[in-house]
């Protein structure tokens, strides 16, 4: 078999940024690069493997045993997120991590270091793989890719190996939330899923914020300033007046848990006009629909202030939390539970502080928790991942498959 880790190394190498400004699925053409190159990999394994025009690799490995059990199915995203760019990522391999700082070299002076992630230190001893400081790295989800594949290639090489029917997806764009919205569950074919999308090991979620996003756009009036009294209308400043409306509490640097937030991710404008760009989120449906009304709340006030018309807000959902859908099979949760105990691992059922592919398909009808990926810092120069987390994450796919069997 191909070592996991020249799997990984090969997966990041490839560059499949999203990007949330394209209207085209995928957002990019070059996330199918990778995807056909899995679709590839998987036929050549002997498997049975698609790529359609929307770009989702789906596979189908056969059951091998005499009785029917739920086909069950290993999901995850090739897209890397538009926050840092994935292109020529260089990856280091620290073998031995002996609980120091970790220089990034390609950024002199730029160190992962444990006084700030605490975390690294849970891994001493074992092999992390980081960025070199001047990409992300990208196992966020190409971890989970290679896990699925690793998975598949062991099952293809070892026909003794017991199994009911086994479903493989591959899907873009989950960075910007649009990974599966042309997604067919029914061609998928699995009765449970599982997303390979988590954080680091033993982490197992089914429940994840309900989603949204707002647009604001001012509109301003813009006079030259030696004759701007009574006239003139910054729409900077009026977004910034929009902005102070909201609480400053709810805030993502001020939440955790199971606590909403409002975050402004990005601002451009001129006094003419001006735009913003929220993301909304809360695990309780209700707290989430006040926090979207009172958007639209801040946007009447300051109509009513600078005349009807000057600020619009266009608010849209984007994903639901994924409890509802899931709680009723709980036994798969209880699954993916036993198959992180059969691996050794101490399971941490959590909250998502975001979304996966699994919320949308679990609301498609195909109920898909979520597991660890085993990666730390996703989206950022400060990413990194143990090499035993991936390891053990394709373990527990083969777990969860015996289960199923039996």
């Amino acid at each position: 078999m191909e070592k996991i880790l020249d799997r990984f190394l090969r997966y990041v190498a490839v560059d499949t940024q999203s990007n949330e400004e394209s209207p085209s699925q995928p957002s990019e053409a070059k996330e199918l690069d990778l995807l056909r190159m899995l679709r590839d990999e998987l036929v050549a394994l002997g498997v049975e493997a698609t790529l359609d025009e929307y770009g989702y690799v789906m596979a189908t490995i056969p059951s091998n045993i005499g009785k029917k059990v739920p086909a069950v199915g290993f999901i995850a995203h090739v897209d890397t997120a538009p926050d840092a760019s994935g292109k020529d990522v260089k990856p280091q391999i620290i073998e031995k991590y002996d609980g120091g700082c970790i220089d990034l070299k390609g950024v002199p002076g730029l160190q992962l270091n444990p006084e700030e992630f605490p975390e690294m230190l849970h891994y001493v001893g074992q092999t992390l793989i980081t960025t070199d400081g001047t990409t992300l790295l990208g196992a966020d989800d190409k971890a989970g890719v290679a896990e699925i594949m690793n998975a598949v290639q062991y099952i293809v090489e070892h026909p003794e190996f017991k199994h009911g029917e086994i479903k493989v997806g591959f899907t873009p764009d989950e960075e910007i939330g649009r990974g599966v919205v042309k997604f067919d569950v029914k061609r998928f074919g699995a009765d449970y899923a599982y997303t390979m999308d988590g954080g680091e090991i033993g982490e197992l979620e089914f429940e994840n914020f309900n989603a949204a996003s707002a647009k604001i756009h001012v509109q301003g009036r813009n006079v030259h300033p030696g004759s701007a009294k009574n006239k003139m209308k910054n729409a900077i400043l009026i977004g910034q007046e929009f902005q102070s409306l909201l609480p400053v509490a709810q805030r993502p640097e001020y939440t955790e848990g199971y606590e909403g937030f409002c975050h402004l991710i990005s601002f451009k404008g001129t006094v003419e006009e001006a735009d913003f760009a929220y993301i909304i989120r809360d695990h309780d449906r209700a707290k989430f629909e006040q926090k979207k009304a009172f958007i639209h709340q801040c946007a009447a006030f300051i109509n009513a202030k600078y005349g009807e018309g000057t600020l619009t807000a266009e608010v849209k959902d984007q994903y639901y939390n994924m409890r509802e859908q899931v709680e009723p099979h709980y036994h798969i949760v209880e699954k993916a539970v036993k198959a992180m105990e059969m691996a050794g691992i101490k399971p941490k059922i959590q909250p998502i502080r975001g979304g996966t592919d699994g919320a949308n398909l679990s609301f498609k009808g195909l109920p898909c928790p979520n597991i660890f990926a085993g990666g730390l810092n996703f989206h950022g120069k400060m990413e990194f991942v143990p090499l035993q987390s991936i390891e053990k994450a394709s373990e527990v796919i083969l777990n969860l498959i015996t289960l199923f069997a039996e």
